[in-house]
């Protein structure tokens, strides 16, 4: 899966910045705290749950069997179509009843590796019984004495068994179990749209990382691997879609259908899946060469497929696939290829074997409608999801504790991936992020559902591609491939961090990275892990010419900081200047970059990493601005609510950074563009590339009309490209009874899709005006917004706080049940003590800087 909603976020600002001529988004800062608590009524914190015991320390199954082949028959009740009966929103008769439940069962076969007399599987949710043990060796029945689950986060299943299964025996296991399909888009859930009078409906899996186990018992474990075949029972007027192909579909009677599939190859149990939806469902077929041996299906609701929505997936889906298959050597391992757009899915894709399910967002398209942007975020998750199908689904960690090279060598493969299919995209490699977990923590520290959701975060995404990235400039490209192809060919069925070489160890089994000072005056060089509250460890000998400015790490290739001694900086400063190009476009941003988190860690003065910026107002290419408008956002938060705010909003405004600053010539342009929309019968002229900036100027400038008027056209459109613009436009009204209406809007599916709703609030917290409100919100409704993306939400709206008021209420929060998001609160807590401490000791020189920018400002303007 690609990274949450927000993979694309400082590519996304950049573009911004270009269309309009000014960062924009970044600077609406500006209602004090205070104020937007007036007439908030604070939601108290919870009541503390019962103190629980500890969870056994050993959450693992036992090696002692070893899974071969599942065969899993399974009978899905529900009605992919209900027809509502009747006027207005609430419609007096739907037939037919609607029925969520699923029945089952399943045959494992496996071979003993040790002498056992119980058989550990995983299972949750799911009613389980009917036990059967075959000795197929002998063929013969082995009686069962208990069936057992324990009620912990194991999830373990344990059959006793009267007689011992002996070391190197072929055994099966037989159980029966029914369950419920899930409206929380995880496990088997229920995804929903509504077609004129018709309510459709579609039932579809989300494993990963350990809901399988709520789907039918089995050994989940990403390398527990075996063979699937499944067949599935549906409804006559619906399509059953599997990993594999299927291979006979027969009619039982007037009401059911039977669809078996053919065998997959080995996979984890994650990547299990299967779909049944309406028979109204189309799919276009990516054309084939004679060269090409995947079908590749896309799917979609039929309005989509028939306006063409789904074409540029279809297209750079199977150029995508060419492009793998040629520049590792490797061949797609299965016949088909289905990618199937889903109105209801978290997170934006799922790398199932051969059936890739993506949010409708991810996957379609409309030509004049749906952003550049947009199209780049479209063909990066489809790089990233075809990437899996290689590494991820053939080679796969042994441990979730080393997701990392899963999700760090798909992010890094897709981007150069789309750079050659779709070169005028210029797609740049991410940018590096701060560590708060070694890439590959011990195994035994990742033991829980909630240590592995913990996993997903831009560690495992990001740095993993980073230090990827370093890795290939290390050894060279084509050394890189090669060793990608030998991994691939060699370790199909594990890969571990036992065959890394030495040199990336301390890369990936130590938090952080390091930052590298080099003074050019004594031709030191010092070295220590990049921290805001760290020393230097190391210092070697470095020989440099007086005079001259020096760059280190050029084109960013090493995962580390770099530091310089005041003249150096002085100099380096001067240069981007008087002829910037003489520095590497990376670099320039990297220098931006370095000098601002330098400033952060107390590492060099504050004013220096400002004074890096001032070359901007020169600067045409968009990596720069983007390293410019991500840091000085932590500037923004910081004082936006303190008296710096004022000469800064000056200072800014002067330069022209920040459109959504109030700059009143882009104001003005928005709301003229947006009043023209509004007046013209919905033929909207604005260019979809300025879309998203215009949407949210207007609204932020406007009242209740203009808010009502996106939330309408929200509600009527089909566009998923425009439904997100106006999604986040909705939250940059300045009117806290908007704000607040929109939140209550967030917990009514209806009108915000679950999926949607961490983003949402998210999006309403990077406001000043909503962040109060989304704090005061999300603990009163912590069990609901929580289940899309819980560290998502805590990371969105604590990112302002630098108060002991705000840091005493984050330390409250630690009662409540935080599931995956109990690091993203620990992290909150230690980042809002350190902006306690930055703002004290930098808030007067911040402050000092701006006036003076401002006054020279003013004073060339008289």
């Amino acid at each position: 899966m690609p990274l949450k909603f927000g993979t694309s976020k400082a590519i996304a600002i950049a573009f911004g910045v270009l269309t309009v001529s000014s960062i924009g988004g970044m600077f609406t800062m500006i209602i004090l705290f205070k104020a937007q608590t007036q007439n908030i009524t604070m939601t108290p914190p919870p009541t503390p749950s019962p103190t629980t015991l500890a969870p056994p320390p050993n959450m693992r199954l036992p090696k002692s069997l070893v899974p071969q082949k599942y065969e899993i028959s399974l009978a899905v009740h529900l009605y992919t179509k209900i027809i509502e009966e009747g006027n207005g929103s609430n419609p007096n008769i739907t037939t037919p009843n609607q029925t969520m439940i699923f029945t089952g069962n399943s045959t494992v076969h496996f071979q003993c590796a040790q002498r056992t007399m119980s058989i550990f599987l995983n299972s949750r949710n799911l009613n389980v019984s009917s036990p059967v043990v075959l000795n197929e060796n002998t063929k013969r029945n082995i009686k069962v004495s208990g069936l057992q689950h324990y009620d912990d986060e194991s999830d373990f299943l344990k059959i006793e068994l009267m007689d011992a299964l002996e070391a190197e025996g072929n055994y099966s296991l037989f159980l029966s179990f029914h369950g419920e399909v899930s409206d929380n888009l995880e496990a088997l859930y229920l995804s929903r749209y509504t077609d004129g009078d018709k309510r459709i409906f579609i039932a579809a899996t989300n494993l990963q990382p350990t809901d399988a186990r709520k789907v039918f018992p089995c050994f989940d474990e990403p390398d527990m691997k075996a063979v699937f075949k499944l067949t599935i029972f549906h409804r006559r007027e619906t399509i059953a879609l599997g990993n594999a192909a299927p291979y006979e579909r027969n009619i039982i009677d007037d009401e059911w259908q039977r669809t078996t599939f053919r065998e997959t190859p080995k996979m984890s149990t994650y990547l299990f899946a299967f779909t049944v939806v309406d028979d109204s469902f189309k799919f276009v077929t990516s054309p084939e060469s004679n060269t090409d041996r995947v079908e590749i299906n896309t799917y979609a609701r039929p309005e989509a497929i028939d306006a063409g929505h789904t074409d540029y997936a279809r297209d750079i889906a199977r150029k995508l696939l060419r492009f793998y298959e040629s520049q590792f050597e490797m061949k797609y391992s299965m016949g088909k290829i289905d990618q199937l757009a889903l109105p209801d899915l978290y997170p934006a894709a799922m790398e199932n074997w051969g059936l890739i399910t993506y949010q409708e967002g991810f996957l379609l398209y409309q030509e004049g409608v749906s952003s550049l942007l947009h199209k780049e975020d479209i063909a990066t998750v489809i790089a990233h999801e075809l990437a899996h199908q290689w590494f991820g689904n053939e080679v796969t960690m042994k441990w979730w504790n080393d997701l990392w090279l899963n999700e760090g060598i798909a992010t890094y493969l897709s981007y150069s991936a789309v750079d050659s299919v779709e070169p005028t995209f210029n797609i740049v490699s991410p940018d590096a992020l701060a560590s708060s977990h070694p890439l590959s923590p011990p195994s035994k520290a990742i033991n829980t559902t909630d240590d592995i959701l913990g996993m997903f975060d831009s560690i495992s995404y990001s740095k993993g591609a980073i230090v990827l990235r370093m890795l290939a400039n290390h050894v060279g490209e084509v050394v890189f491939n090669k060793g990608l192809q030998n991994q691939y060919r060699g370790h199909k069925a594990v890969r571990n961090t036992d065959d890394i070489a030495g040199f990336m160890n301390p890369w990936i089994t130590q938090s952080g990275y390091p930052v590298i000072t080099i003074n050019t005056t004594n031709g030191q060089v010092y070295q220590k892990q990049f921290l805001f509250n760290n020393t230097a460890i190391h210092k070697e000998a470095f020989i440099t010419k007086n005079g001259e400015w020096i760059l280190a790490n050029i084109d960013c290739t090493g995962y580390y900081r770099v530091n310089y001694n005041p003249e150096n900086w002085e100099r380096l400063l001067a240069q981007l200047q008087t002829n910037r190009h003489s520095i590497p476009l990376l670099n320039r941003g990297q220098l931006i970059d370095d000098a601002f988190n330098l400033a952060r860690a107390k590492l060099v003065n504050v004013t220096l990493a400002l004074n890096s910026t001032l070359f901007l107002t020169n600067e045409t290419t968009f990596l720069p601005w983007e390293s410019a408008v991500r840091n000085l956002e932590y500037f923004i938060l910081m004082f936006d609510r303190s008296e710096v705010y004022g000469p800064m909003q000056v200072s800014l405004l002067a330069i022209k950074l920040a459109c959504s600053n109030g700059l009143p010539e882009c104001v003005e342009m928005a709301k003229q563009k947006y009043a023209a929309w509004m007046e013209s019968n919905n033929t909207n002229s604005i260019h979809p590339n300025l879309r998203s900036e215009i949407y949210c100027q207007a609204v932020a400038a406007g009242e209740k009309e203009e808010w009502e008027f996106a939330w309408d056209m929200y509600q009527t459109s089909s566009d998923t490209s425009e439904k997100e613009q106006l999604r986040r436009a909705l939250s940059c009204t300045k009117k806290i009874w908007l704000l607040s209406r929109y939140l209550d809007y967030t917990l009514d599916p209806e009108k915000i899709r679950l999926m949607d709703v961490a983003s949402t609030i998210y999006y309403i917290a990077q406001n000043s005006a909503g962040q109060a409100l989304a704090w005061n919100f999300i603990r009163a409704n912590w069990d609901y917004v929580s289940q899309g993306d819980g560290a998502m939400l805590i990371a969105g709206v604590t990112s302002r706080f630098s108060t002991e008021f705000e840091l005493e209420e984050l330390m409250r929060f630690q009662d409540y049940d935080l599931g995956g998001a109990t690091r993203a609160v620990a992290l909150a807590i230690e980042q809002t003590q350190v902006n306690i401490q930055w703002v004290k000791e930098n808030k007067d020189d911040v402050l000092q800087w701006f006036e003076q920018k401002t006054s020279s400002v003013r004073q060339k303007e008289y």
